[in-house]
């Protein structure tokens, strides 16, 4: 196995992570920042109204978004399974 194969399989890997992730990640930060203003505008200071809505818009983001990530994963899967014969060596 070459160190160029291993750096692009490393690259790859971090590609489709970072891919896989921002949909969640952009989702998670937009509606912090939503919250956050909220609770400086009222002066509103609760836990779960950080919490709450997080976790229900990622929800909605991972019903939306769920199976094109999931085609990414699989598609990454598939070339890391091709390739599995050049790793061996």
């Amino acid at each position: 196995m070459s160190e160029m194969l291993v750096l692009e399989l490393t690259r790859d890997s971090i590609a489709t992570l970072l891919l896989v992730l921002a949909p969640l990640l952009l989702a998670a930060l937009v509606v912090g920042l939503v919250v956050s203003i909220f609770q400086a505008v009222t002066q509103v200071n609760e836990a779960t109204l950080t919490f709450v809505p997080k976790m229900v818009v990622m929800f909605v983001v991972l019903l939306v978004a769920g199976p094109w990530m999931a085609d990414q994963l699989v598609r990454f899967t598939v070339r890391l399974l091709t390739l599995l014969p050049q790793l061996a060596r």
